[in-house]
């Protein structure tokens, strides 16, 4: 693989051979620096641990490994079999990601006398800040614990050690493909919180795990309301290093897209009500050149313009607007599934990869049947910012998604085994309380 010097295995030995190319590289004042990867069950290996003084001894700060803490190794839970935080007692996983307090991995490492950062290892955002850290710290080597879910976006999969190293049978392939296909994401609109107070409402979405944070921009002339622009973007970008999802609600904005992608933005869409094909190939490509996702937004009574489709392939997001834009709280207008359906095909014909947003009116209550339209993106307001408990609106919104997508899973199932393929699909869900949900889900929906 291209980068990659050297595959250790799991007996320890990759990361003192990382060890020995940073020190050569710092004998030689190479500007060099070195990543390397270790499991949690290869720490069991005491090599790693003498590696670990090694690297201490002599200030490798130009070297940062990564350890992929997912409580599993090769036979079972590592807690069990050797634990590097606190010993497992049961086979109820989920204990050791409840209690934080119980993560004793990195003061292990601290001992050791190397500076340690703990982040979620899916998201991508701690892993870009984590790295940038690391390369600024001097004197010491870092290691980035990633604390990660086996098997994650595979729910039969997810937290069991009898999914390592084993492929799944066939039959089941199909479903996997589909769940993997079938992940989504939930980021609360701010305009909906304390529009005095921003900064908060931010704070508010990273306590409550957002995906993302969704920025309404409205500039007062295409939308009558106005709430802020690129300043204020720049100013809230510090607080967090959750991806910002610009929503431009603006006039022209081939004129000013190129200061929100200076401000901090991560994904920025425009209208295609106020684009045309060469403006949006300009804002296309001045995105792509600054390394920001590009999005595209219809209103209700908009269709998909014919000059978007040579774009289609191109897109990452398409926000299909549920509501009037330029005031939050509005219901979300039921004609909205109808024009899904018709939209879905064109997407499919002109090799749309990106996600579809939900965005306007999106509620507990209808976000599992936005789910079955295609959205895969959800911007929540008053339902999610305008809660009191922001995370656990988070979470309900989680729980209704995941429950339409289990069915949509089921379903699936059925048509291409009937019951039986049902009930083989059901039982592989053996970790927690999974199987129980599932089956429920299933019976009532006669597919059992």
């Amino acid at each position: 693989c291209s980068g990659v010097e050297f595959c250790g295995g799991s007996l320890g030995t990759g990361l003192s051979y990382s060890i020995g190319v940073a020190l050569a590289a710092k004998i030689d004042n190479k500007d060099h620096h070195v990543y390397t990867i270790i499991g949690d069950g290869e720490s069991d290996e005491g090599q790693i641990w003498e590696a670990a003084m090694t690297a201490s001894k002599y200030k490798l700060d130009n070297l940062t490994a990564f350890l992929d803490r997912n409580f599993i190794q090769q036979d079972s839970y590592t807690e069990q079999v050797m634990p590097l935080d606190e010993e497992l007692v049961g086979d109820d996983i989920s204990e050791m990601w409840k209690d934080a307090s119980r993560w004793k991995t990195g003061d292990k490492w601290r001992s050791f006398g190397w500076n340690v950062l703990e982040i979620d290892g899916h998201r991508i955002e701690q892993i870009s800040s984590a790295i940038a850290k690391a390369n600024a710290t001097k004197g010491v080597p870092t290691i980035i614990i990633c604390r990660t879910i086996k098997g994650n976006a595979v729910e039969h999969m997810e937290d069991n050690p009898e999914w390592h190293g084993k492929a799944p049978d066939l039959d089941i392939v199909p479903l996997i493909n589909l769940e993997l296909n079938s992940q989504f994401m939930i980021a609360p609109s701010i305009i909906a919180g304390d529009m005095t107070n921003l900064e908060n409402e931010v704070k508010r979405c990273v306590n409550g795990r957002s995906d993302y944070i969704h920025l309404d921009v409205m500039d007062g002339q295409f939308v009558p309301a106005k709430t802020f622009d690129h300043n204020k973007i720049k100013d809230l970008r510090s607080i967090t290093s959750i991806p910002f999802d610009s929503h431009l609600m603006i006039s022209e904005p081939v004129k000013h897209v190129r200061d929100y992608a200076e401000a901090g933005s991560d994904i920025i869409t425009v209208h295609a009500e106020v684009c045309d094909e060469s403006s949006f190939g300009e804002i296309h490509d001045l995105l792509k050149q600054n390394q920001v996702s590009v999005g595209l937004a219809i209103n209700p009574e908009t269709d998909l313009p014919e000059w978007s489709y040579q774009f289609l392939s191109k897109l990452d997001q398409l926000i299909v607007m549920s509501v009037v834009p330029g005031k939050s709280g509005q219901k979300y207008i039921p004609e909205t599934h109808e024009k899904m359906s018709k939209l879905n095909p064109i997407l499919k014909e002109h090799n749309f990869m990106g996600y579809i947003e939900a965005d306007g009116g999106v509620t507990l209550e209808n976000v599992g049947s936005c789910f079955g339209d295609g959205a895969r993106a959800f911007v929540g307001g008053s339902s999610l910012i305008g809660q009191i408990n922001v995370r656990e609106a988070i979470r309900e919104f989680r729980h209704q998604i995941l429950k339409k997508r289990r069915k949509i899973l089921l379903e699936n199932a059925h048509q291409l085994g009937g019951s039986d393929l049902v009930n083989k699909w059901i039982g592989l869900h053996v970790v927690g309380k999974k199987k129980e949900k599932i089956t429920k889900i299933a019976k009532e929906a006669n597919l059992i």
